[in-house]
């Protein structure tokens, strides 16, 4: 029996006051519908078809390259049943599960639920329980407790507005018996819209079972409609995030200041302080601790890093038991090896740090090779760019950088040499010699002895 996943994402969302379409309204960092194909993909579908109209181009190119995506357009917005038929002709035979592109928090385990109470036979309705079911269809039942139909709002009489369980407007049915039924629905209503919920009366009438699937979470299957519900569910999501994450023996010294845009991978004793952003994917080793207001994307940290207040980290790799910050920026393509200190306000871009090297503070390391055990002092660049090309600065292992030198690339300073304080070196330098450049003298003094720490 296929498995068709119909994914309902046409409607305009006027009260979202955006240009964006509804359904690519950001939820944890990604569009509301792709939340939900990635739970239809969960379940193994064999099609996905997604119905589209306002914003179509938009919403297209947002998922440009997903080829399991089947795309059918529904030029006029005339109800959900409309918007269902214009699918079929993209479904295999088999059953149908209808979603839907502005409800991002619905569940894999949810959605099976459903479809084993729909068999290859039956038609499931997925309804939840609300102390306010304002504005929601509402499910009727009869004495014996089968579902008859589904009353909207506005066509609801005083007794079935009093009803508490909702239609979530989730369904799975036959395929067969959905092209049976959809071309007979009618429009005599208050909206004037062709509603799939309709079909659960042709269901009783033609003796098609109605199975009833009361949601456990009621979150799970709200829709969004406008901003303020939109940063419900968002709240509802990182909480669930959050939740997870303590379970896994992760502390959280806030879990209602914590933000997951992405997946993250941890070990043990891990520590996350308040107002961190994680986007992407995240490895986090055990004993790392963060921070406040850290912005991790797409990082992974080693065992027993520690990522100091206010640091932003992008597409980077830290070694076991570096520290960086506060206040520091780890821009792409950044490697760092192990025990490497990254100090306040110090910029790297496309830098490679080797084992024990530090910046302490105040500098910017661009394109920049660097070896084992390096000090680079206050105020340090890498002029790394010529205004047209990038160019690369090699450091080699146990060099010294002094205070306010710019190294201008392409540039190599071999192994041990040290770099005087307010220099300006456009030459090589030598291994283990002194080099100085102020004004337009460099020279390199063989023989220098290297300072000592004095005693006492």
């Amino acid at each position: 029996m296929s498995l068709n996943v119909i994914i309902l994402a046409a409607g305009q969302g006027k009260r979202m006051n955006s240009k964006l379409p509804k359904v690519l309204q950001p939820l944890a960092g990604r569009p509301m519908l792709g939340h939900v194909l990635e739970a239809g993909r969960a379940l193994q579908a064999d099609r996905l078809v997604v119905v589209y109209g306002h914003g179509g181009d938009q919403v297209q190119a947002a998922f440009q390259g997903q080829a399991d995506v089947r795309w059918t357009h529904q030029a006029e917005q005339l109800g959900t049943g409309h918007a269902v038929a214009q699918a079929l002709p993209e479904c295999s035979e088999g059953v149908a599960l209808i979603l839907y592109g502005d409800c991002p928090l619905i569940t894999p385990a949810t959605l099976q639920a459903l479809l084993a109470a729909a068999g290859e036979d039956k038609l499931a309705v997925l309804t939840a329980m609300m102390d306010n079911p304002t504005g929601y269809g509402r499910i009727v039942r009869d004495s014996a407790g089968q579902i008859t139909r589904i009353v909207e709002q506005k066509d609801a009489n005083g007794a079935e507005q009093a009803i508490r369980e909702i239609n979530t407007g989730f369904i799975a049915a036959p395929l067969r018996h959905l092209r049976d039924w959809l071309p007979k629905l009618k429009n005599a209503n208050a909206q004037g819209e062709y509603y799939l919920t309709d079909i659960i009366a042709m269901a009783v009438e033609h003796g098609v079972a109605v199975a009833g699937v009361i949601a456990g979470d009621a979150w799970e299957p709200a829709g969004v409609n406008d901003k303020r519900q939109l940063a419900e569910l968002e709240r509802v999501y990182q909480r669930r995030q959050a939740d997870k994450l303590l379970a896994g023996g992760v502390t959280l010294l806030d879990p209602a200041r914590f933000d997951l845009r992405g997946s993250v991978s941890h070990g043990q004793d891990v520590e996350i302080d308040v107002n961190v952003i994680l986007e992407g994917r995240i490895t986090l080793g055990n004993g790392v601790k963060i921070g406040p207001n850290v912005y991790l994307k797409n990082v992974t940290l080693g065992d027993g890093v520690i990522v100091k207040a206010n640091t932003v980290i992008e597409d980077s790799t830290v070694g076991a038991g570096s520290d960086l910050g506060p206040f520091a920026r780890v821009r792409p393509d950044s490697v760092l090896g192990e025990k490497v200190h990254i100090g306040n306000f110090v910029e790297l871009k496309k830098a490679r740090l080797g084992n024990g090297s530090k910046a302490g503070h105040l500098a910017y390391l661009g394109d920049a090779v660097i070896g084992e055990r390096v000090n680079v002092s206050a105020g340090v660049i890498t002029c790394n760019y010529d205004g047209a090309n990038k160019f690369t600065t090699t450091i080699g292992n146990d060099a010294f950088i002094g205070t306010d030198s710019q190294l201008v690339a392409p540039v190599t300073i071999a192994d041990g040499a040290y770099i005087a304080a307010g220099s300006t070196i456009t030459k090589d330098a030598p291994a283990d010699a002194l080099t100085i450049c102020r004004a337009r003298d460099q020279r390199s003094i063989t023989g220098w002895k290297k300072p000592t720490k004095q005693k006492g």
